[in-house]
């Protein structure tokens, strides 16, 4: 995976921590959600993922007139040379390994909920019939920042299902120097294959068999049940949170930290890794309430807040 991260850093500059976020997500079997403005190179970064990691990939642009059989596929009914007619299902771009949700939420909340079902099963349902996605099966969408026109905010359900919310930064100064001159030249640095999708599942298998030491166990369910109104020791959380953190959070730390200690070669991971993966496995399994943001006290307060906790 040091490799992979390598051949992605070549053709995306300055966003090593993006990279290794997304990557730390794929290790995990897990489905990603980047939120930054446009022209911060999401798009190229799953583009380049595809490639890199061998899996078939596909992109759906949302829009606001997208309709659910436009990712899942729909029944066409066809008749044969004898006169005999029959239903056939042609499938849609979510039969893929890697599909990229183009700015996910500029559809209506009906089409994104289309895509509940593939990412927590691995299968679609269509007209009474299920379809299984090909293995793996990985969703990462991008996210224009809800305070532009035209977007319509992702249904807490669906959030909660997306491992990690990635938030994609402008780049340093020498990184943005780097890529005007790269990417203005006569030719660019194309994406180099470095692993299969075979080479991918055995990784996210190996991922699960590290072995977790009891004190990453400890912190891991302090910190998100420090994060829940209902059961926090904190009195910054009990007055501004609207909802905490569930169990799928805690999964989601668990396998997330797996996956930091296999990307940096490590054989288990570390109390360390949960501090680092907090902000982007809660940010988005979380809410403040009116108030709180009234007062200018965000999810991100609250979660350097739940960080101090576990030291």
């Amino acid at each position: 995976m040091a490799e992979a991260r390598a051949a992605i850093g070549r053709v995306i500059f300055g966003q090593d921590r993006v990279i290794d976020e997304t990557l730390i997500t794929l290790l995990a079997g897990g489905h990603a959600l980047l939120i930054g403005v446009p022209g911060l190179a999401k798009t190229r970064l799953v583009q380049t993922l595809g490639i890199t990691l061998g899996l078939t990939d596909k992109r759906v642009q949302f829009t606001p007139d997208l309709m659910p059989a436009d990712i899942l596929g729909s029944e066409v009914l066809e008749q044969a040379a004898g006169g005999a007619r029959a239903f056939r299902f042609l499938k849609g771009p979510v039969f893929c390994q890697l599909l990229m949700a183009d700015e996910i939420n500029r559809a209506s909340p009906r089409t994104q909920s289309a895509l509940l079902q593939a990412m927590q099963e691995g299968r679609v349902s269509v007209a009474g019939h299920y379809h299984d996605l090909p293995k793996p099966f990985h969703v990462v969408a991008t996210q224009n920042p809800l305070e532009q026109e035209g977007t319509y905010p992702l249904p807490e359900a669906q959030l909660d299902r997306f491992l990690l919310q990635i938030d994609v930064g402008y780049p340093d100064l020498a990184a943005e120097r780097h890529m005007l001159v790269a990417t203005t030249g006569p030719a660019e640095a194309p994406p180099q294959a470095v692993l299969t999708a075979a080479e991918l599942v055995a990784a996210q298998e190996l991922v699960r068999r590290l072995p977790v030491g009891e004190s990453v166990v400890e912190a891991i369910l302090t910190l998100v049940r420090a994060g829940r109104p209902e059961t926090s020791p904190l009195d910054e959380v009990r007055r501004h949170v609207a909802w905490g953190p569930g169990p799928r959070a805690a999964q989601a730390l668990m396998l997330a930290a797996r996956a930091r200690a296999l990307l940096d070669g490590r054989p288990s991971p570390s109390v360390d890794d949960v501090v680092a993966l907090a902000p982007p496995v809660l940010r988005h399994r979380m809410a403040v309430g009116f108030a709180a943001r009234a007062d200018g006290i965000t999810v991100g307060h609250i979660i350097a807040r739940l960080i101090e906790t576990i030291g």
